[in-house]
């Protein structure tokens, strides 16, 4: 359900309006335990089993900080070009959620670690856009809520509701743009391609996996809708925890449709928070969205102001990785492939997977082939990234090897890694328990063409007289006898000598 049924059409909205956007991104850091305590991170633990006096804001605990988690933020903040911060210090934001067991999130206010900063993003025509960085804060996650008996998952129409604060106090990092201006009609895509290009940061620099269906990386949506370029900004909506790249993208565009049709009927844009929905591309009012003086912010006085020494982020600084953007030219130019193709690759999220496949022993072509042809449409049905279905980039190179050796054929192949993701076993497993073999043994191969020579007389004698491209109709008679296990170069060969045909 939206709140307007009619909303003005993409192209009038951007005819009359120009869209400006702010983006914050939730990026939970992969550290052993939490941000102010001992508490382990590990998923899936029995409900509010992973939790303390600390983490939970029983009065006379203490917080002490995570030093892995102001490093992985300090990383951060060189990989996004930002300032690190010589002082600064935590605040309380103050608060009453049910979730947030203290009533106050401990966070950084107006002293964040990172500050300054950019990104360039590279849209899919290859245009850079930079977006350009705020600053980058350290806080904690809230816990979960589970909303019980009602149709939706949401607190409204739900019976009750059940609190886990497993995740209560786990480290993140908060992510601000300024605002983003000039990107008109591309604004959905480019906060697409911001998002994407900080997920590949966030994992090259191995803080954290940013796997947004895991909730490890969220998005809010921030935008607003002016006159001209030159006017000021208007009031803003946040489409709250967008966890998707895609839905990255509708929620922008949703919005500026949203917004357009308020404004052109003469009504006023709500500043509230907007819940997003996968179904339709929706957006639907969450509450309204308070201002940052509202939320009492002061220092908190439990913790020690972090002042990072110059020597220390230097060392930080020269340990960096090779940044994806550049990381991915260097590979485009190794494997030979167009910037378009290269593209291709990166929205698949199929780049670390290549790349380990060819590690693993495949030649680049090969790797490329399986993952962005047969695992790209399986992951595609099943709504994933190539990265996150149930084989391996070891298991892929066995596949290409397997082909290359002519133990497989390509069509075999595809069977193989079929049962490889049926969870059936290693590629060498799925070959024995469904026999299929290239079938290589001349004896059998020259009965099975030679019973094609017999069955197709009319085809064989057009052959003898000249018409070569006929072959392919014996060919394929001896890959159906043999069930497509034949290797159908070697079927070819045998055919025409058969028959005293060369090529």
């Amino acid at each position: 359900m939206t709140t307007f049924t009619e909303l003005l059409s993409y192209e009038d909205a951007l005819a009359s309006y120009d869209p400006v956007m702010g983006l914050e991104v939730h990026v939970e850091l992969g550290t052993k335990t939490k941000m102010f305590c001992g508490c382990s991170t590990e998923l899936g633990a029995e409900p509010n089993s992973q939790t303390c006096p600390t983490c939970l804001g029983l009065p006379g605990s203490l917080p002490v900080v995570n030093a892995i988690g102001i490093e992985s933020a300090i990383k951060i903040g060189l990989a996004l070009n930002c300032e690190i911060a010589e002082w600064c210090r935590f605040a309380r934001k103050n608060y009453f959620y049910p979730d947030m067991p203290k009533n106050f999130q401990t966070s950084q206010y107006d002293e964040p670690i990172a500050f300054n900063g950019f990104l360039d993003v590279q849209l899919e025509d290859g245009e850079i856009f930079r977006v350009e960085i705020e600053r980058a804060h350290m806080e904690e996650d809230t816990g979960k809520s589970l909303h019980v008996g009602g149709a939706t998952g949401r607190i409204h129409g739900a019976s009750h509701s059940l609190l886990d604060y497993n995740r209560a106090g786990i480290p993140l990092i908060e992510i601000v743009t300024k605002p983003i201006e000039g990107a008109g009609e591309r604004a959905p895509e480019v906060a697409k391609a911001y998002v994407a290009e900080l997920r590949e940061v966030i994992k090259a620099l191995g803080v954290s996996e940013a796997r947004m269906d895991k909730g490890q990386m969220r998005c809010d949506v921030n935008l607003s809708l002016r006159p001209t370029p030159e006017s000021e900004f208007g009031t803003r909506s946040e489409t709250k925890n967008v966890n998707s790249l895609r839905s990255v993208e509708r929620a922008a565009r949703f919005e500026i449709q949203r917004h357009a049709a308020v404004l052109s009927s003469g009504g006023s844009i709500v500043q509230e928070t907007r819940h997003f929905h996968e179904e339709d591309g929706s957006t639907t009012a969450g509450r309204i969205k308070d201002n940052a003086e509202d939320y009492r912010y002061f220092p908190e006085p439990d913790l020690v102001p972090v002042a990072p020494a110059r020597d220390s982020v230097e060392e930080l600084r020269a340990g960096l990785p090779e940044m994806p953007r550049v990381r991915r030219n260097r590979l485009r130019e190794e494997w030979g492939v167009s910037e378009h193709d290269m593209q291709s690759i990166l929205n698949a999220g199929a780049v670390d997977s290549i790349v380990a496949t060819i590690e693993a022993g495949a030649d680049s072509a090969a790797a490329r082939k399986w993952w962005m042809g047969e695992l790209a449409r399986n992951a595609n049905e099943q709504g994933v990234v190539v990265d996150e279905l149930p084989i391996t980039p070891v298991q892929v190179a066995r596949v290409a090897a397997l082909v290359a050796d002519g133990s497989l054929n390509d069509k075999l192949a595809r069977k193989v890694l079929e049962g490889v993701l049926a969870g059936e076993g290693t590629p060498d497993e799925v070959v024995e328990k469904r026999g299929l073999k290239v079938v290589s043994d001349e004896g059998a191969l020259g009965a099975a063409v030679d019973e094609a020579i017999a069955g197709n007389a009319a085809i064989a004698d057009k052959i003898r007289g000249g018409k070569i491209a006929a072959v392919g109709a014996l060919v394929g008679a001896v890959m159906k006898t043999t069930r497509g296990q034949a290797d159908a170069a070697r079927v070819k060969e045998l055919i025409l000598e058969r028959l005293g045909v060369s090529e």
